[in-house]
């Protein structure tokens, strides 16, 4: 990561100055990953070329908690933590109400899922927009039909040319154009840490009908909370299908959306993240942050 004052946060786009911040939190992830103790605000802000005082305030605005209440987030053994303390059982997540604080009720998102004979045509005759928008975990290409999202990758450890190209290869059918106008509102709503509008986020999956019970299992478990692989088998019928569900996580195409970074390993290991563990440890601790405050 290239080391220097960063230039100040745009003001007018709250995607955009999400974005500033994660380049800011990222680069503080990498001191952490690699630090043997805990480092002290001073040490942080310093490497980051910044005041103390400075840097405190975007932390505390980005996330809600102090630097030193997120660096716990961010150690490795946090995911144990939450598989201890915000372990959801996907089969009674609505039956307790947990459903409530999710990423599907929050970012109001409704969704519908293309038939197994469209799938089996690999999107031809589809026609997918798709535009590169900041995000608050780096850059982000999100693809759509007119139907609604049916992509959303993560640039910032992958690069954008290797993103753009997993992407079309899920489609291999489809026709893609760049066309960010058509996605811009959907996405404005899907970064939104608040949204009292009304508006929705649709959600268009494509993919094999054992693929989208999986996915449909992720949409279940709340925001702040995580659950396991072997839950997810639990949950859609096929106990025995770990590492094929395993499998269905890592070919989400909608990430963050469709929350594949709340699925852990049993032993509450992170497991694998598509677009990065980096990437998936920021989602987390962004999520825990944000329901402890």
């Amino acid at each position: 990561m290239t080391q220097g004052i960063a230039p100040p946060p745009p003001t007018t786009d709250s995607a955009t100055e999400h974005g500033y911040h994660y380049g800011i939190m990222r680069r503080a992830i990498d001191l952490i990953d690699h630090a043997t103790d805990p480092m002290a605000l001073d040490q942080i802000a310093s490497e980051m070329n910044m005041s103390t005082a400075h840097f405190q305030r975007l932390f505390s605005r980005w996330v809600g908690v102090s630097p030193k209440r997120y660096q716990q987030y961010l150690m490795l053994d946090h995911a144990k933590t939450l598989l201890r303390d915000r372990f959801t059982t996907l089969g009674t997540a609505h039956a307790v109400g947990l459903s409530g604080s999710s990423r599907l009720h929050d970012l109001f998102l409704r969704w519908e899922a293309m038939s197994p004979g469209e799938f089996a045509r690999k999107g031809e005759g589809l026609v997918i927009s798709w535009g590169w928008f900041d995000s608050p975990f780096g850059p982000s290409l999100v693809m759509g039909t007119d139907r609604g999202i049916c992509g959303l990758a993560f640039a910032a450890e992958t690069g954008e040319a290797p993103a753009m190209d997993d992407m079309r290869r899920r489609w291999p059918g489809a026709t893609f154009r760049e066309n960010s106008d058509l996605l811009r509102d959907w996405v404005q709503i899907a970064f939104a840490t608040q949204d009292g509008s009304g508006a929705k986020a649709p959600l268009y999956l494509i993919g094999a009908p054992f693929q989208i019970k999986v996915w449909e299992a992720l949409l279940s478990i709340p925001s702040g909370h995580v659950t396991t692989y072997s839950e997810i088998a639990q949950t859609i019928g096929t106990p025995k299908a770990v590492r094929a569900v395993g499998t269905a996580v890592g070919r989400n195409p909608i990430s963050w959306l469709i929350p594949c970074h709340r699925a852990l390993r049993k032993s509450g290991g992170l497991g694998g993240y598509h677009w990065g563990l980096p990437v998936k440890r920021a989602m987390l601790a962004f999520e825990s942050a944000r329901a402890d405050a």
